[in-house]
């Protein structure tokens, strides 16, 4: 059947976003954990950004480019916050075209942006190791603003396009979504047309970002081990290498759902539901959680200064 010969009445305005299927029953419980775990985000990412703002001190390029990372984990949970939230308290499943194209939008942006910002950073643990004499020629505030925007270019040149490619299918049958926010993968699938420019746009994009970006970032690090194996004092090498471990967490954090989110979406088709489910929002969810904890807990002077914010 072609998209010209569905009748107007089979046309759908908006789509159904889905909880947790089979418990819904429990949508205002498992909102509980939800709802901490948003408040962690958003606190604990705020508090990062403050932190770094008042403090003089810190505006070097570590820091900077950290605000740029909370930024960013700030951005993803309050995009899916709304939807998220609506479903789980008030069974708000309805979105329309728009609102779901725009959604998309802001969160692919801000994913790719993210990707872009743990790249940034791993360059600058690269400079600070490797080329420790020139750190502060190199990543000077004019640089770090410029590769900030350039990163930020990049990712909505990116993505762009996607609403658009999407906003020209007809959208027919069944308008369920897998997830409580809108992807492009999941979208298109729905798109009664070929949607074959779509999937491949898609996989150019997540090669030409994730997947440069996680080369470049193993690069780094093969660098930065070298510069380090070359030290001749121990201490000063496991010292060295101590400096990269909050970021190397942040890259796991970030990669490995994404990753495994995606694998499931192009190959994973007969993955239970609830495992899609349950990844989708460790995709969007764990990062924002658990990247301000682990700069909190592994960098002193950020230690340092949320101790002294709490106690005082």
């Amino acid at each position: 059947m072609t998209p010209g010969s569905l009748g107007n009445s089979s046309m759908s305005s908006t789509f159904l976003l889905s909880g947790i299927p089979g418990l819904e029953y429990m949508h205002i419980w498992i909102s509980l954990p939800l709802c901490f775990m948003y408040l962690v985000s958003i606190l604990g990412n705020c508090t990062i950004l403050f932190i770094i703002k008042t403090e003089p001190s810190l505006h070097e390029p570590m820091y900077l480019f950290l605000s740029m990372l909370a930024l960013t984990d700030l951005g993803l949970s309050l995009c899916t916050l709304p939807t998220v939230l609506g479903i789980f308290w008030v069974q708000a499943r309805d979105i329309g075209h728009d609102a779901c194209f725009a959604q998309l939008f802001f969160i692919h942006c801000l994913s790719f942006l993210e990707s872009s910002v743990l790249l940034s950073m791993a360059f600058d643990r690269f400079v600070a190791i490797c080329r420790p004499l020139h750190y502060a020629s190199i990543l000077t505030r004019t640089v770090i603003g410029r590769i900030g925007l350039a990163s930020l270019g990049r990712s909505v040149a990116l993505i762009f396009p996607l609403p658009f490619m999407l906003k020209r299918f007809p959208y027919c049958g069944s308008t369920v979504l897998l997830h409580s926010y809108c992807l492009h993968q999941e979208v298109m699938k729905l798109a009664c047309a070929d949607i074959k420019a779509n999937s491949i746009y898609g996989m150019f994009v997540i090669v030409s970002t994730v997947g440069v970006d996680s080369l470049l970032i193993l690069f780094s690090y093969a660098l930065i081990l070298r510069t380090v194996l070359s030290i001749a004092s121990r201490a000063e090498g496991l010292k060295a290498l101590n400096t990269c471990v909050s970021h190397v967490c942040a890259v796991l954090l970030f990669y490995t759902p994404m990753i495994g989110l995606s694998v499931i979406h192009r190959f994973g088709k007969q993955a239970p539901h609830l495992v899609q489910v349950v990844m989708g929002f460790v995709y969007l969810l764990f990062p924002p959680v658990m990247n301000p904890i682990v700069y909190s807990v592994k960098t002193k002077q950020i230690r340092d200064r949320v101790t002294h914010a709490f106690c005082n």
